[in-house]
Formats: structure tokens, sequence, C-alpha cells
């Protein structure tokens, strides 16, 4: 009997192999997406940059204590009329009595207040403090019977301001703007700031030196940058106005 099943066997063996399905390939050139120009990235990097250390200044300038005002002091701010040109003296001898009458309690602090002002000396200009207001002190004190009288009887003072017989105490506003303690940058930027100069328009001042000399006049124009004025002299019976240089002119 003859065996087919080598002839099957053949016949499964001889047929074609099944084809295998690739995967389809990558295109070749893909589309890349497109990069931000580097002037563009670097512009974005700083302002982020920027943004954080502006965080960062409005973090500290949070944690930084601000200064105390004075206004927030124990006692009222009152102002005190003096013989003009001695403030200092009165100032030394309204201390000396609050220590010796034992007054510390009552009379805490007396104050000359300054400005920076512009000055012509060897024609350069300097900056100087002056007295903000000549002929007046003030003085933080509890105002009572007792405080008044050593305040008042004081040599050189020749009395408190205000309405009638009766102290009035300076408001916040002013207290601020005469004694505040300015943090650092306050006191940068005041230095950047021009301060207020020697002369006002519409002063009047008499002429030193030069063809003019001892001659009187009205300053009509303030040439700061120059450390120029130009000055109203009369000159026969005519109004005629005169440049001078700051240092040509004195105060009345």
């Amino acid at each position: 009997m003859t065996d087919d099943t080598s002839g099957t066997d053949a016949a499964i063996d001889t047929e074609p192999p099944v084809d295998e399905v690739a995967a389809p390939d990558a295109p070749a050139d893909e589309v890349a997406a497109p990069e931000a120009p580097a002037d563009e990235m670097a512009a974005v990097e700083a302002e982020a940059d920027a943004a954080d250390a502006l965080d960062e200044d409005e973090l500290l300038e949070e944690a930084a204590p601000k200064p105390e005002s004075p206004y927030d002091r124990p006692g009222k701010w009152f102002v005190l009329h003096t013989q003009s040109g001695y403030e200092n003296k009165v100032r030394q001898n309204l201390e000396a009595r609050t220590r010796s009458m034992n007054m510390e309690e009552r009379i805490y602090e007396v104050v000359i207040p300054l400005e920076d002002v512009v000055e012509i000396r060897n024609g350069k200009k300097v900056v100087v403090q002056k007295k903000m207001f000549p002929g007046y002190l003030l003085v933080r004190c509890r105002l009572n019977d007792d405080s008044w009288y050593v305040i008042r009887n004081t040599p050189g003072v020749t009395g408190f301001v205000g309405a009638g017989n009766k102290p009035s105490p300076l408001p916040r506003k002013d207290v601020e703007g005469f004694l505040t303690v300015k943090t650092e940058g306050e006191v940068e930027q005041a230095k950047r700031s021009k301060p207020r100069l020697e002369y006002e328009l519409n002063e009047t001042v008499r002429v030193k030196e030069g063809p003019f000399a001892d001659f009187s006049g009205e300053i009509v124009e303030i040439n700061a940058d120059q450390l120029k004025l130009k000055v109203l002299v009369n000159i026969f019976g005519r109004e005629t106005p005169v440049e001078l240089e700051f240092a040509q002119v004195a105060k009345l």
C-alpha cells in the first residue's frame, strides 16, 4: 500500500511563503516645529528676569521697616517765636531749664527745622543747611500750666504761635513735612534733586561790585545753571534789567 502523506507534506512545504506586511516607513522629510528667533527669546528672558527683580524689590521694600513719624511720638508739636538769630541759644536755654526744673516728662524735644539751600562761595555753587523758619523753633511737649510756664519764661522765647493766647499744635502734615526722617532711597533722591536757591524772584538785592555797586534792584530772572541773575536797577529814573552773577549781589 502506497503512503500518500509524503506527497501531501511536500505540497504543503512547497507553497510559497506568505509575504509579511511591512510597517510604513516614516516620511523622509518631517516638518520641524518652528523655533522662535534668538532675539525674541532673549527679550522674553530679559522681561522675565526684570519681573523677578521687581518682585524681589517689592518684597524687600515691604520687609524694610518704615521710619517713625515724629508726629507719633509722645506729646504734641508747637511753634515758638524767638529773637531772630538766637534760635540755637534759645534752644540751649530751654533744654537746660527743662533739665534743671525736672520737666523731662513734659518737655521732650526742641528742634530748629533746616533745609538745603544753594549758595555761591568763591564763584562756586555749594549746598548749605539753613534755618527753614528764621526766628522760630519747634517744641514737642505735653502742654499744661507747668510746662507752659517753663517754656514761656525761657530767655529769648517771645511766645507760642496760635490763635489768640491759646497755643495751637501742628497738624500731622506740617510735622512730617518739616521733620520726617527720610529713608536711604529718599535721601539719595533728595541729593539728586535741586535744593532751594538762595535768591528768589521779586526779591530785592543790593549790588556789591561792578559799575552798579551799591545800587538796589528787584530780581526778575534767575539762571541757576549759569549762576546769573537779572536785576531791575533804577538808572537815571528808568528801571533797566542788568545781568549779574550771584557773587555780585547780596541780600538786604
